[in-house]
């Protein structure tokens, strides 16, 4: 099948697992099968391991994401990474809103949108994640939850060069469950339509929307092969590198 205009971004977030050695093992295994491809590719690990999977990703194309990032640029904040930390290290992107850090620990959109302009304004790439979860899609919210979540993410953001966003319904995350492919663009859609109105045409059209919610082998063709699905963000199937490969690969 033919590649899209839009280049399809496959990202692996590896979450709460790996030490360093295991994670710099699993980078060195995925820089070798995929570090030449067209495709953008981005691993994040955990903090911990990211100087090993930097140093393992060195000749590679495989960008190197930081999983989340602090709302202030340095100080009193026990516990946090300041987004300064993250570019000495040399992570390009780093990943906010994420349901688990909206769910378990309390982050809204305010305080996303802090982390989004500040990692913007230090040069990181973003990952924006939005999603609703079952309750919210079963009373028909989903769009609405959706649409305001991206809004307020983005508000202050004049410019979404640097800015991908990453549609991921919470009740798919890790349950084995997955957006039926149709169902997935058709959010997709309602997320171009709404930078479109917001922006222009043409920041709508460059914006890259991945898909992320148990993309494993198996789903990820059909879900990459959507008209406005860009990529996958990919969580437990990012922690093997054959699978994670298979991804990378689908519709190749």
């Amino acid at each position: 099948m033919a590649e899209k205009e839009r280049r399809l971004y496959i990202a692996g977030n590896w979450k709460m697992h790996k030490t360093s050695g295991e994670a710099r093992t699993l980078a060195a295994e995925v820089a070798k099968a995929v570090g030449g491809s067209s495709r953008t590719i981005m691993i994040a690990p955990p903090f911990t391991a990211l100087a090993a999977v930097r140093d393992a990703l060195d000749s590679s194309r495989v960008r190197l994401g930081a999983q989340n990032m602090a709302c202030e640029e340095s100080g009193a904040h026990t516990g946090e990474i300041a987004p300064a930390m993250l570019t000495d290290l040399g992570v390009e992107t780093v990943i906010l809103g994420h349901s688990e850090r909206r769910a378990i620990y309390g982050e809204d959109d305010t305080l996303i949108n802090r982390k989004v302009r500040l990692a913007r304004a230090h040069g990181l790439e973003v990952i924006l994640c939005v999603g609703e979860t079952i309750e919210q899609r079963e009373a028909g919210e989903a769009e609405t939850v959706v649409s305001s979540q991206l809004e307020q993410g983005l508000a202050g953001v004049e410019e979404l060069s640097g800015v991908v966003v990453a549609y991921e319904p919470v009740w798919a995350i890790g349950t084995g469950r997955t957006a039926s492919p149709s169902d997935a663009n058709a959010m997709h859609a309602l997320i171009r339509s709404n930078v479109e109105s917001w922006y222009d045409r043409d920041a709508a059209e460059a914006l890259i929307i991945q898909y992320g919610g148990s993309v494993k082998p198996g789903n990820a063709a059909e879900l990459l092969s959507q008209q406005h699905i860009d990529g996958a963000l990919v969580g437990g199937a990012s922690l093997e590198a054959d699978s994670f490969v298979a991804i990378v690969r689908a519709l190749e």
